[in-house]
C-alpha cells in the first residue's frame, strides 16, 4: 500500500479537486477530502482513483449534500491500494475513526461481549468475555448485550456445573463454596469431582453452544432415566435438574430461527431523512439478542447507501458469520461479501431472501426497527420541544446542540473526582462523558469551589486549543453547574482567567431549595437575580434530569476510584513488585498477610523472588 498526499492549495473546491486531479493514478484506492480547518469532511473508496474523483469536477447533478462537500473542500489526501476490496476495508476502517461530517456513521459502536470456555487450566473455567481473543479456550457469540450474556451463564452453570471464579480464588480453596452448595459448581477446586469428568462437562457445554443442545438433553434423559432404575436416585434428581436448564435456554427464545443455525440479521426502516437498523444475532440455532442502531446520515441517503457503509462499519473489528441476511440489498453487495470473506478466510453469503424461515425473520427484524424508529421519533420531537424551552429559558442564541453538565464527588475531600455529563438533540451523548480526578494538592479537603475551578480550568484550557486547532464542534452551547452562587462564582473566575467571558460560555447553577426539595430549585446565571420554574414546567423535569445524571456519574466515578483505592495491596508499594511477581506472591501465600508473615527463606520459594527482593519484602513489613 503506498500514500500519495496531495499539498495544500491555494484554492478551493472544484479547483482543488481539479489540481489533484492531474496526479492521480487509475489504480484502486481510498481519498480523503479535508475542509477549512483541516477537518476531514470525507473518506470515499474507488477502483478507479482518477475516474472517481474525476466525478466531483463535472458541474451541475449533484445532491445538495454532494454539492456542499465539494465547495468545503480544501485539500485532498490518496492512498492506492492493491485490490478496490482493499480499499473498501480501509475506508471502514477510516470511517470509523476519523468520523467524518459527510459519511454515514455507525454511532453505537461498543464491542459485543462473548462467553469463553478458558482452556488453559486444568479446570476449565466458563466466563463473560470482551476484547481480543487472548485466552485459549472456545469463544461463543457475539452476544446482544452482558444482560443476555448473563442470563446464559447462569443457565449455563446450572446445567453445566463449570465454574466461574478466577484461578486465584481456585487455588485458595480448601473447602466448597456456596455455588456448589446451591448447585451451580461441580467443585473442581477441592476434587469432588475428577479432572477428567470435568473436562466433560465443559466440553458437553461447548457442544451445547454449538447448537447440539437437543442431542445431548436426549442422552442426558437416558442417563437419568438409567439412575433412577438403578435406584442412585440422587444422580437423576441432578440430571432432571440440568435437562430442565438446558430446555429452558432452548424455549426462551424472543425469536424463533428455525433451520438457521448462524447468521446475523439486518433490517433498516427509515422515515422523516432518519434510520434505524435492527440487528439480531442467531448463533447455534439459538437467538442470542438483538439490537438497535441509528446511524449518523444525510437526509438525502437511501437505505441501500446507509446499509452498505453500517456493514462495513459493523465488521470493522468484529468477525461476520457465515450469512448474512438483509432486508435491502446493499450498494455493490458482492463487493461487500468479498471484502468480508477476505477478512473472515472464508466465504461470506450476504443474501436478501424472499420467502421461507429466512424471511419470515427478516419481516420480525423489519417490524423491530419499525416500532424503534417510531419510538426514537416521537421521543426525538419531545427532545426538540424541551430543547426550545430551554434556548427560551436561558436566552439562548440557538437550540442547544450540545448541553455539558458538572457534578463533583467526595467523602471529607477523599478520593475526589468531577464529573461530566453531555446531553443533546439525541438525549444523553455517554460517549462524550468525562470524568476528572482532582489532582491539585492545594486544594483543602472537601472544597466544592476548588474542585470545580480545577474542572473547569482542565476542561475549557483543552476546549480552547482545540478551537485554536479548528476543532471546537465540542463547545457547549450550555453549561449547567450542579451547586449554587458560589459553584458559579468559582466558574466565571476560572473562565476569565483563561480569557473567556460569559458571552463566550453560558453558564448557569442549579441548587436545591434550603428544604432540598426537588421542584424549588433555584437557578443562577451571572449578573442576574436568581430564579424560579414552575414546579410543573417540564422542562423543569428536563434539567432535574440532566443535574441528576450528572450526579450518578460523579458518585458512580467516586465509588470506582474509593473502590480502586481499598482493593490496592501493601505489595503494591514495594519496589520491584509486579503484577506477575505480585500475583505468584498471593497465589503461594494465600493473601497479602500471608506474605508479611513469610520469613526470608520461603519467599524465596516463589518463582521469581531473588534473596535481595525478598529481604526488601521481609523488611518492608518488619521495619528491616
Amino acid at each position: 500500500m503506498s500514500e500519495n498526499q496531495a499539498g495544500a492549495a491555494p484554492r478551493r473546491g472544484v479547483d482543488v479537486i481539479k489540481d489533484n486531479l492531474s496526479r492521480l493514478p487509475a489504480k484502486p484506492g481510498v481519498y480523503r477530502m479535508f475542509g477549512e480547518a483541516d477537518e476531514v469532511l470525507y473518506v470515499g473508496k474507488a477502483r478507479d482513483l482518477k475516474a472517481r474523483v474525476s466525478n466531483y469536477t463535472r458541474m451541475g447533478g449533484h445532491t445538495q449534500r454532494i454539492a456542499r462537500m465539494i465547495l468545503q473542500t480544501r485539500r485532498m489526501e490518496f492512498v492506492v491500494t492493491e485490490s478496490e476490496t482493499e480499499a473498501l476495508l480501509l475506508e471502514a476502517s477510516l470511517v470509523k475513526s476519523l468520523k467524518p461530517r459527510f459519511n454515514v456513521l455507525l454511532r453505537d459502536d461498543k464491542s459485543f461481549p462473548y462467553i469463553l470456555i478458558r482452556r488453559n487450566h486444568e479446570a476449565p473455567q466458563i466466563k463473560k468475555y470482551r476484547g481480543s481473543k487472548q485466552d485459549e479456550g472456545d469463544y461463543f457469540g457475539p452476544f446482544a448485550s452482558a444482560g443476555a450474556v448473563m442470563r446464559t451463564l447462569d443457565t449455563l452453570q446450572k446445567a453445566f456445573l463449570l465454574r466461574t471464579c478466577e484461578d486465584s480464588v481456585y487455588s485458595a480453596r480448601t473447602r466448597p463454596c456456596m455455588l456448589h452448595q446451591i448447585k451451580r459448581c461441580a467443585a473442581p477446586c477441592v476434587g469432588l469431582i475428577s479432572n477428567a469428568d470435568y473436562t466433560e462437562l465443559a466440553d458437553e457445554a461447548a457442544d451445547f453452544l454449538r447448537g447440539k443442545g437437543v442431542g445431548l438433553q436426549k442422552r442426558l434423559a437416558a442417563e437419568m432415566e438409567a439412575a433412577a432404575e438403578a435406584m442412585e436416585f440422587e444422580t437423576a434428581a441432578r440430571l432432571r435438574d440440568r435437562i430442565r436448564a438446558l430446555a429452558h435456554v432452548l424455549s426462551t427464545q424472543d425469536v424463533n430461527p428455525d433451520g438457521i443455525e448462524e447468521a446475523d440479521v439486518f433490517a433498516i426502516a427509515m422515515d422523516g431523512g432518519v434510520s434505524c437498523v435492527q440487528v439480531f444475532f442467531i448463533r447455534a440455532g439459538q437467538n442470542w439478542g438483538a439490537t438497535v442502531h441509528f446511524p449518523r446520515h444525510e437526509r438525502d441517503q437511501g437505505a441501500e447507501e446507509i446499509l452498505a457503509a453500517f456493514l462495513v462499519q459493523f465488521y470493522d473489528k468484529r468477525p461476520p458469520p457465515r450469512l448474512i441476511l438483509v432486508n435491502e440489498l446493499p450498494e455493490q453487495s458482492d463487493l461487500i461479501a468479498e471484502a468480508l470473506s477476505l477478512k473472515a478466510g472464508h466465504r461470506i453469503e450476504l443474501r436478501r431472501p424472499e420467502r421461507g424461515a429466512k424471511r419470515d425473520l427478516l419481516t420480525q427484524a423489519e417490524r423491530n426497527a419499525a416500532e424503534a424508529l417510531t419510538r426514537k421519533l416521537s421521543e426525538t420531537a419531545s427532545q426538540e420541544r424541551l430543547l426550545l424551552e430551554v434556548q427560551k429559558v436561558f436566552e439562548l442564541p440557538g437550540v442547544p446542540e450540545r448541553i455539558e453538565v458538572y457534578d463533583n464527588s467526595h467523602i471529607q475531600g477523599t478520593n475526589a473526582v468531577g464529573g461530566m455529563v453531555v446531553a443533546g438533540p439525541e438525549g444523553f451523548r455517554k460517549a462524550a462523558y468525562r470524568k476528572f480526578n482532582i489532582r491539585d494538592t492545594e486544594i483543602t479537603p472537601g472544597d466544592d469551589f476548588g474542585m470545580m475551578r480545577e474542572v473547569m480550568r482542565r476542561r475549557f484550557a483543552r476546549a480552547l486549543k482545540e478551537r485554536e486547532a479548528g476543532q471546537d464542534q465540542d463547545w457547549p452551547d450550555l453549561v449547567l453547574i450542579d451547586g449554587g452562587l458560589g459553584q458559579l462564582n468559582a466558574a466565571i473566575e476560572t473562565l476569565a482567567e483563561l480569557g473567556l467571558t460569559p458571552d463566550d460560555v453560558t453558564l448557569v447553577s442549579i441548587a436545591k431549595g434550603v428544604d432540598r426539595n426537588a421542584g424549588r430549585e433555584q437557578f443562577f446565571r451571572p449578573g442576574r437575580a436568581p430564579f424560579k420554574l414552575p414546579e410543573n414546567a417540564p422542562v423543569l423535569y428536563y434539567l432535574q434530569r440532566l443535574r441528576d445524571e450528572a450526579h450518578r456519574w460523579a458518585i458512580g466515578a467516586h465509588r470506582q476510584k474509593r473502590a480502586a483505592e481499598a482493593a490496592r495491596s501493601p505489595l503494591d508499594e514495594i519496589e520491584g513488585i509486579g503484577p506477575t511477581r505480585k500475583k505468584a506472591l498471593l497465589h503461594h501465600f494465600g493473601s497479602a498477610r500471608g506474605v508479611s508473615r513469610a520469613k526470608v527463606a520461603d519467599l524465596m520459594q516463589v518463582e521469581g523472588v531473588s534473596e535481595s527482593l525478598a529481604i526488601r519484602i521481609h523488611g518492608h513489613f518488619n521495619g528491616g
